[in-house]
């Protein structure tokens, strides 16, 4: 088996260079799939560069008072409304503290529903009656719609955040 390697990339050495050595003047076939297959992933690359600046551009960022908190936000259809929403301008959300444990606000309009009995979590952020922002620092039971999740905080940090009064959230596109 390493001779069959070894034989093979003898082949392959022998082929380009006698490629290379070519003196018509014109660049070789293999040059020329070279420079095709070059050419080719350097449109992949600027097709995904483009792909990451629009993922990016809409990506959906959170602030409670001052505060800026990371959020995995969920892949539905009330996420993306929410971020259509958000894409004309930030959006300020007043939140009133709700059973000891969520502080809920109005979003102004209703979002697409996709309810399941759910039970939360500190740090879960979800759509109730489909106008309703909640944002947890506790735990609840409930039919809600998923839409992210507080990922860069504790949930000590998650509940001096929201435990203490009546807050404001942000939400802005970056």
């Amino acid at each position: 088996m390493k001779k069959n390697i070894i034989i093979s990339a003898i082949c392959v050495a022998m082929m380009l260079s006698i490629s290379a050595c070519s003196d018509d003047g014109k660049a070789s076939n293999e040059d020329q799939n070279m420079k095709a297959i070059t050419s080719q992933s350097e449109n992949v690359d600027v097709e995904s560069s483009e792909n990451k600046m629009e993922v990016r551009e809409t990506a959906m960022t959170m602030t409670i008072g001052d505060t800026k908190v990371n959020v995995d936000w969920e892949a539905n259809s009330s996420v993306d409304a929410l971020k259509e929403l958000v894409s004309s301008g930030p959006l300020s959300i007043d939140m009133s503290m709700y059973g000891g444990f969520e502080q809920v606000g109005s979003i102004g309009q209703s979002l697409p529903r996709e309810d399941k009995q759910t039970t939360t979590a500190s740090g879960d952020i979800v759509l109730y009656s489909g106008n309703q922002l909640v944002v947890f620092y506790g735990s609840n039971s409930w039919a809600y719609t998923r839409l992210g999740h507080i990922s860069d905080k504790t949930d000590a940090e998650i509940e001096a955040l929201l435990s203490k009064g009546d807050v404001t959230i942000t939400l802005s596109i970056n």
